[in-house]
């Protein structure tokens, strides 16, 4: 099992553009079969650098690849490229 792990810090003043993306996001469970899960979530700690996360699991790195690459992500992820002023992630097998 692979899981995905991504850190975003949004622009202030981009929440409708950031809550439109995460719903987005949410969006693609049960559309994109390679998605097993899918949490994401708004920060609500003012305390910490990050704006959002996201964790998600799949069974292969191929299939992580296959959902990078699927035009329905690739539509959604383009919602936050005006707004994100950094992005981290990790990738790892449990």
């Amino acid at each position: 099992m692979i899981k995905h792990v991504v850190m975003w810090k949004f622009k202030e003043g981009t929440e409708a553009q950031m809550n439109q993306f995460l719903d987005g996001l949410r969006g693609l469970v049960g559309q994109i079969e390679v998605l097993k899960s899918l949490e994401v979530g708004a920060n609500i700690n003012p305390k910490e650098k990050f704006s959002a996360s996201l964790i998600c699991e799949f069974d292969s790195m191929e299939d992580l690849n296959s959902y990078a690459t699927d035009p329905r992500h690739v539509a959604v992820a383009s919602i936050c490229k005006d707004i994100t002023l950094e992005r981290v992630a990790v990738d790892f097998e449990e």
